[in-house]
């Protein structure tokens, strides 16, 4: 029967249980973490029980079905009752189970955490969903951190993912649609929308782009993000993404929609606008006037990290005329003893900058501080004092390199490095006219951008008064009475403006 099985595999469960025995632990590789327990119900019905050690709550297990089994051995199937529908509505205690009958659906369910059990005679299989591998506890999120505001981030599992989203939108048209992605890994993939809010045109797009990836598995949202976004090459992010679960709530309160994805911590949101990569949950819990002052230095360091190097290259080498005398004087000594021209000496130093950064990502925390204080303070200062670079040059990386970390969302601010790059050269082939035409460019580029149909640059082009409240300014809360319309929703009221009543003196 063995043999048999091999030559030809099953591809539905069998009514006899030696063969699907035989057929899950072959398939399987008879692994050492596939467990069966043979047991003999009732004293008439052999049965087996199927699951993956390390995948299962075993409490669960005992409490559900093997002391589910053994308090049943003295009783016996009512008359007319079907053994099998008797076993799985009336013996075993469950909260979440159902019945399979193809062998791609057991091993799907096996492998995500859940118990199998079949029965001689029949050719279908009941599932108890018993997960209970370790996760993650929540926690602060590390990548987008708050000084007033929740300190609650997203884990690697869905559901307590999913639970962190519905624990802030109590709201039954929060709707979730799930499927799995993924030919081998079987990734579970999570769909977040409020019904009558969001745009159906948006979530029928992702739907059909959704349907359409084929790929072997899905490590990380990453993966989904690249299949779903628009075709267009781009160092700009097009797909918004967050461990805030704070954040996706709000968002999707605007009409965006949310996708999770098994195994990360971070959520993808469409449509994205550029503006939102500038803003921070945080904006939104003090007041209007501050959350104003700190949007407007974030854009203020977004283009001091995109264009101080490309300017400080323009200046020094072909418009020093522009520079007070005294500075010209100062800039001059310092670079006297300095061999390479100012773009060379701004690749050097920003390239090294590049490489002390992506240490630091990759080096250990317990000699991180160490190699922060020699990279930043050790190097720089010996290579002024070797006269490989200027003082001024070594101001200029350092300015930019913080900049760059005021922008809040990681994905913008690789955006800028890698354009800072393009700029440095055209500030060195012609100067300001090299700047201006690499920003006309991009302004260009980003204008042609799109999110899921939305323009990238909305609401400033095209220019959707309605929305510009929340943009470079941040205006008051009672002021913001409808969501943005760039997002294509259907109801564009988020609350009635009530007029601000001022309490009188008795």
């Amino acid at each position: 029967m063995q043999n048999e099985n091999k030559s030809c595999p099953l591809t539905h469960v069998s009514s006899c249980l030696r063969d699907n025995v035989n057929h899950i632990q072959s398939s399987i590789g008879n692994s050492g973490d596939l467990i069966v327990k043979e047991l003999l119900w009732m004293q008439k019905w052999p049965a087996a029980v199927f699951y993956i050690d390390g995948l299962i709550n075993t409490q669960l297990l005992h409490d559900s079905v093997l002391r589910s089994f053994m308090r049943m051995e003295i009783h016996h199937v009512p008359e007319g009752a079907e053994p099998f529908d008797y076993l799985k509505d009336q013996v075993l205690i469950a909260g979440h189970s159902g019945t399979l009958d193809e062998m791609d659906a057991l091993f799907n369910r096996m492998l995500s955490g859940g118990i199998i059990i079949l029965l001689e005679g029949y050719a279908k299989s009941i599932w108890i969903d018993a997960v209970g591998w370790e996760d993650r506890n929540v926690s602060e999120p590390q990548s987008q951190t708050v000084v007033r505001g929740p300190m609650e981030g997203f884990t690697e599992n869905l559901r307590t993912n999913t639970a962190l989203v519905r624990k802030r939108i109590r709201d039954p048209r929060l709707w979730m649609e799930t499927r799995q992605i993924g030919k081998v890994t079987h990734t579970n993939v999570a769909v977040m929308f409020i019904k009558g809010v969001a745009d159906e045109g948006v979530i029928q797009e992702l739907r059909e782009r959704l349907d359409r990836i084929d790929i072997d598995g899905i490590m990380e949202g990453g993966y989904i993000e690249e299949e779903i976004q628009d075709a267009t090459f781009t160092p700009f992010p097009t797909i918004y993404n967050s461990e805030r679960p704070d954040a996706v709530a709000a968002s999707l309160l605007e009409g965006k929609v949310a996708i999770l994805v098994d195994g990360t911590p971070f959520v993808l949101l469409i449509p994205a606008l550029f503006i939102q990569f500038f803003q921070s949950a945080e904006d939104y819990y003090q007041r209007a006037d501050i959350s104003t002052l700190l949007r407007m230095l974030r854009f203020l360091a977004f283009f001091i990290a995109l264009l101080a190097p490309a300017f400080y290259i323009a200046i020094s080498t072909f418009h020093q005329e522009m520079l007070p005398t005294n500075l010209l004087i100062s800039l001059a000594a310092q670079r006297e003893g300095v061999p390479f021209p100012a773009f060379v000496e701004a690749m050097l130093m920003e390239i090294t900058y590049e490489i002390l950064r992506e240490a630091g990502v990759r080096i250990p925390k317990t000699v991180g501080q160490a190699v922060s204080i020699v990279g930043t303070l050790v190097i720089g200062q010996a290579a002024v004092d070797a006269g490989v670079v200027s003082a001024a040059m070594v101001i200029i990386v350092s300015i930019t390199a913080i900049s760059s970390y005021v922008i809040p969302e990681n994905g913008l601010s690789i955006a800028v490095r890698i354009i800072r790059f393009a700029l440095m050269m055209l500030a060195a082939a012609f100067g300001f006219l090299g700047i201006l035409m690499g920003l006309m460019a991009l302004l260009l580029h980003l204008t042609s951008l799109r999110s899921f149909g939305v323009s990238y640059m909305s609401p400033f082009g095209p220019y959707v008064q309605s929305d510009m409240k929340d943009t470079i300014f941040r205006l008051p809360w009672p002021w913001m009475t409808t969501r943005p319309n760039t997002n294509q929703v259907q109801n564009t009221i988020r609350q009635i403006h009530q007029k601000k009543r001022v309490g009188k003196k008795k």
